[in-house]
């Protein structure tokens, strides 16, 4: 069964179009990660899907049912935003409780949604602090406990974990993978973070100006992308664009290089100066320039090289990608 289908979605503000005839499926159980630039309409849709916002055009269905004019009360959803939005005077449990008690649920079933969410987040020995108390990380599991004791049909993300450090990001991400796992619910996710999207996604949706540019599973859209905004989007270090013309004169296409594509050759067709050495202890990148052009090379282990050294740069050949001048793929 699908649980979300987006059809013919558009949505202007005014005479500023933000988002143009979106077409999505979420099937059931499917964690689908919206990504793409700030700006592109990503969360937006995710209000429309909400409720918070109306589509201008198109239709929204969530469980077979079309919900356009149903209130977000009533979608069987439950959303997690960027801010925890707990509330102050409510401690842990009061926050979680709260919807459940004004959807008049027995306190029996009340205890037991509690118990079964504090357990999977690791909260039982927070239900009685209060939000001032607790860390980010932990306000973060909070307002996803108080998703979960809904039982929605539906979990939306809305950047969940932009307010939260490096550390704190990563453990939150793996918590929200086995959250899913043990769940099994539909799950649509916000990022602008492409590794997010990598790591998290059953599918991704790639957005940009309010379009989809591409939607696919994580290493369907890393392996194959169809255009070169794609490329450039999915993989950290991102893909090198360079034109195919340094290598044959007459050939006007672009080429794109993975940076772990990228090989030091002896006799390789690119000389480069290294500019920069980031030694990341398993890996190496080199900050290179071929000419104009800023070239990230990935080296696995350790290598010493150094600023201002000359290397000669080599690829892959079956890794190579081109595109033509409307950053179309075209091999």
């Amino acid at each position: 069964m699908t649980a979300l289908s987006l059809t013919g979605v558009h949505k202007s503000f005014g005479s500023v179009e933000v988002l143009r005839d979106i077409n999505i499926d979420v099937e059931e159980g499917e964690l689908v990660v919206f990504v793409g630039p700030s700006g592109c309409g990503k969360s937006t849709l995710l209000r429309i899907i909400a409720g918070l916002e109306d589509a201008t055009e198109g239709d929204v269905n969530i469980a077979g049912q079309t919900v356009n004019h149903v209130p977000p009360s009533k979608r069987g959803i439950a959303m997690v935003f960027q801010s925890y939005a707990l509330y102050p005077h409510l401690n842990v449990r009061g926050n979680m409780t709260l919807a459940l008690k004004q959807q008049k649920q027995s306190k029996q079933e009340i205890s037991a949604r509690v118990a079964e969410a504090s357990r999977m987040l690791d909260l039982h020995d927070y239900l009685d602090r209060y939000p001032s108390e607790l860390s980010g990380g932990q306000r973060q599991r909070v307002a996803i406990g108080r998703a979960i004791v809904r039982q929605p049909k539906l979990f939306l993300f809305d950047e969940p974990l932009s307010n939260l450090d490096a550390a704190l990001r990563v453990n939150t991400r793996i918590e929200i993978a086995n959250l899913h796992k043990q769940l099994s619910t539909s799950m649509v996710y916000v990022t602008h973070d492409q590794t997010e999207a990598m790591t998290l996604a059953d599918k991704i949706v790639v957005l940009r100006d309010g379009r989809v540019e591409q939607t696919g599973s994580p290493m369907e859209l890393y392996n194959n992308p169809q255009n070169q905004f794609v490329a450039g989007f999915l993989g950290s270090p991102s893909m090198n664009f360079l034109p195919a013309s340094l290598l044959d004169q007459s050939d006007p296409r672009t080429l794109g290089l993975r940076p772990e594509d990228i090989t030091i050759e002896a006799n390789g067709p690119f000389t480069a100066v290294v500019q920069h050495v980031e030694h990341l202890g398993g890996d190496t990148n080199l900050i290179t320039r071929i000419g104009q052009h800023q070239t990230t090379v990935r080296l696995f282990g350790q290598h010493d090289i150094k600023d201002s050294q000359e290397v000669n740069l080599g690829f892959l050949k079956d890794k190579a990608y081109y595109f033509d001048n409307d950053g179309r793929r075209v091999s």
